[in-house]
């Protein structure tokens, strides 16, 4: 059995082993021989040794240093009841990001059923993803199910509803903040999205991250449910000082929410029934993630439905001890934009076909 997997950031946070865990135990129970394919960062350089050391403290499995050859095809054909093997970076055969039939084929080859427990790159056309369905029958993991499950309810929103979008890729998102801004009561927009906004109202944001390309927001700018940070924490040469948005100097850059426009979140939140939440409130991978840390608490101590996901997210809700008072942790950041907007993945309808 091929089990498709997505434990990448496995080496920042437990979250995405603990996720695939219930199906890979599952299977066992019922005596499968278990193939582990995985793939590590964009370039297929590095191994995906490490991540089947991390897996191994949760699940006994047998890394294996290749991924269709020969060695491969002997570790599989000596696999007994209940074995697990974990096969090398699958990116690093090249035909992997390109789809290439012929490599589905040969890591179809493998095993007599497929098994997609990687919903966070399941937005992605690769061989591992949409290619081996082909080839053989196919079915979605335990997590997988679960997201499909709870994403759709959050694209139905009980009001009063709220919306938090942080991090960048402006480009990517505006799409899902016009979307959204029709089926939630409120959207908030922080992090690297929120200077977009500042910019277009004609701010000086000094030297802080633009998030792509500009685009028209002309139409955004003047809805009303769409909020953005009140106040914000500037840095400039180790110095950190909190101004509104208008206020910032040349030298200066944003790089995380201030504490009113936390206190404007909270009074959201206490008032809220649904909330949805992907993405930091600043600069999170370069120490700025107060603002982040004291959402994920807030939204840890609501009786809203609770719907989260994204890496820095995810982080900051692991390093808190906070995961088991969410409604739902998705494992997917760019993933789960993508089927909140469209209802729909890639993978999902390589599964359906």
């Amino acid at each position: 059995m091929l089990v498709r997997i997505d434990i990448d950031d496995a080496l920042e946070t437990p979250f995405p082993v603990r996720a695939i865990v219930p199906t890979i135990s599952f299977l066992r129970e019922q005596g499968a021989r278990i193939i582990l394919l995985a793939h590590v960062g964009r370039d297929g350089e590095s191994s995906a040794l490490p991540l089947s050391e991390v897996l191994n403290k949760e699940i006994n499995v047998r890394f294996v240093p290749d991924i269709t050859g020969d060695v491969a095809q002997d570790a599989v054909v000596h696999m007994h009841d209940g074995e697990v093997v974990f096969l090398e970076n699958v990116r690093r055969d090249k035909r992997e990001v390109a789809n290439d039939e012929g490599f589905a084929r040969e890591l179809a080859s493998l095993a007599d059923v497929y098994v997609n427990e990687a919903f966070a790159v399941s937005h992605r056309k690769h061989a591992s993803i949409v290619g081996v369905p082909q080839f053989l029958p196919s079915f979605s993991g335990i997590q997988f199910q679960k997201e499909i499950e709870m994403l759709s309810k959050a694209r139905m929103p009980e009001s009063p509803s709220l919306f938090i979008l942080g991090g960048a890729k402006f480009e990517t998102k505006l799409p899902l903040i016009t979307a959204f801004s029709r089926l939630y009561d409120s959207v908030f927009i922080g992090g690297a999205l929120a200077n977009n906004f500042f910019k277009a109202r004609g701010f000086e944001i000094g030297t802080s991250t633009l998030s792509g390309e500009e685009n028209n927001i002309s139409d955004l700018l003047v809805q009303e449910n769409i909020l953005v940070p009140i106040d914000v924490v500037v840095a400039h040469e180790g110095v950190r000082d909190i101004k509104t948005p208008d206020a910032l100097q040349l030298h200066e850059r944003i790089a995380d929410a201030g504490p009113q426009t936390l206190a404007l979140l909270k009074e959201k939140i206490a008032h809220s029934r649904t909330i949805l939440w992907n993405g930091p409130l600043g600069e999170y991978e370069n120490g700025f993630g107060e603002a982040t840390d004291a959402l994920a608490r807030a939204l840890a101590e609501s009786t809203a439905r609770t719907t989260v996901g994204g890496g820095d997210t995810a982080a900051s809700i692991a390093s808190l001890g906070l995961e088991e008072k969410f409604t739902f942790l998705s494992t997917g950041g760019g993933a789960m934009l993508d089927y909140l907007l469209e209802g729909t993945l890639p993978g999902i309808e390589a599964l359906r076909s």
